[in-house]
């Protein structure tokens, strides 16, 4: 227990509070005291936390359980016990019954029970007050779990919709290099192909597609592969090649760009003559 424990003892008699606060010399709980229910409450509305109650039955103007539900009503995780020496006092079972009281003693009580019973009432009070707290903590817990999910569905959304008008703008652009009529073709630094048109394609007589990600090296007639070794040195490369009977025309740029891309780019037109 971090916390200061007080209890709050209320009697009539002057001489059991006497003895109850005697009970307590060896503890370092905060002992008040109250010779009335009015007086009782008004201690508690002016000294803090007080986590036990323990009253009297019988009290003038006030008893027991009167003041004990008072208590609950407006104290409700002070735990409560009343001491009485009436033991078949019907509405001590009913208060008892109802919850509103932790538990009943009788008078004259053995002090080592009492103490016990007041060690496990103050065990009950603070691991009710750890239950609460764990209770908010997990609500504050889950409030930021769900504020973390609904961040992470706006972002995937977002993301979805990035790269969807990504994938838009990728077909668009492969659809515009496809309509064209000259092969273009795309090489990274490495040799490795990562753009080629439908006509570059058929000026090729390769399949669609079939040459992407391979190596210029191994995919690329020797002719264009010398070409492509001239335009690494000269940087700009205009040619023209006989290939069966029919002549290309290769325009070349090694293309260094802003934004740290680089890579060469071959525009080939079998329409036109040396």
């Amino acid at each position: 227990m971090n916390e200061d424990v007080k209890i709050l003892c209320v009697d009539d008699e002057k001489s059991v509070l006497k003895s109850l606060e005697r009970l307590f010399l060896d503890t370092d709980y905060e002992i008040l005291t109250a010779m009335s229910g009015d007086e009782g409450l008004e201690l508690l509305r002016n000294s803090g936390q007080i986590q036990l109650v323990v009253s009297d039955f019988r009290m003038p103007k006030m008893n027991g359980v009167d003041f004990l539900k008072e208590v609950y009503k407006y104290w409700p995780d002070t735990v409560r016990i009343v001491l009485s020496g009436y033991a078949d006092t019907a509405a001590i079972v009913e208060a008892i019954n109802e919850g509103k009281i932790y538990k009943f003693i009788p008078k004259p009580w053995n002090d080592d029970e009492l103490k016990i019973t007041i060690s496990h009432a103050l065990e009950h009070y603070f691991t009710k007050q750890r239950n609460i707290e764990l209770a908010v903590q997990l609500e504050k817990a889950n409030t930021e779990l769900i504020e973390i999910n609904s961040s992470l569905e706006k972002l995937v959304e977002e993301r979805t919709s990035e790269l969807s008008l990504q994938n838009r703008i990728l077909t668009a652009s492969q659809n515009i290099l496809d309509a064209l009529p000259v092969g273009v073709v795309g090489i990274d630094p490495e040799g490795l192909i990562v753009q080629c048109n439908k006509k570059g394609l058929e000026i090729f007589r390769l399949d669609e597609g079939n040459i992407l990600g391979m190596d210029r090296r191994d995919s690329l007639p020797e002719n264009i592969n010398n070409l492509v070794e001239d335009i690494i040195r000269e940087k700009t490369l205009t040619a023209h090649i006989a290939d069966n009977g029919s002549h290309i025309s290769v325009k070349g740029v090694y293309m260094q760009h802003s934004s740290g891309q680089e890579g060469i780019i071959l525009v080939l037109d079998a329409g036109e003559k040396p």
